[in-house]
């Protein structure tokens, strides 16, 4: 005995053909479905390739410079409180002729602060880019 094909039923065909079932999986899409699969495609890959790093980057910067804005005025505050306590605790020292001294002794520890943090950052610089 010969295996029946589901398909025909004593040599008629009964429904949709093996052919043409196959030729409708292969079948392309329309072409406004492609347009509108093409724009979503290129929207997901404009999120992913440029607004998501633009937000981390963004992130990044505005910690940057919170961080820059807090160390600055924690260098005035320290400068500020360095020079009234030289004006305040050195007795008569600095009075008359001698009241701009604090603001030279100030302004000298601050630049050499400043000279210190500048040299760091270029040394690790270097041992970064020469290992």
């Amino acid at each position: 005995m010969q295996p029946t094909d589901p398909t025909t039923s004593g040599g008629t065909t009964t429904g949709a053909t093996a052919p043409s079932a196959k030729s409708d999986s292969h079948r392309t899409p329309p072409l406004p479905q492609l347009i509108t699969e093409l724009r979503d495609l290129v929207v997901a890959y404009v999120r992913q390739q440029t607004i998501l790093p633009l937000k981390q980057l963004g992130r990044y910067v505005a910690f940057g410079i919170a961080g820059s804005l807090l160390l600055g005025f924690g260098v005035v505050f320290l400068g500020l409180s360095c020079l009234r306590a030289l004006q305040t605790e050195t007795g008569d020292t600095f009075t008359g002729d001698w009241s701009w001294v604090p603001y030279l002794i100030t302004f000298v520890a601050l630049v050499v602060g400043a000279a210190t943090v500048w040299l760091a950052r270029n040394a690790r610089k270097v041992e970064k880019e020469y290992g």
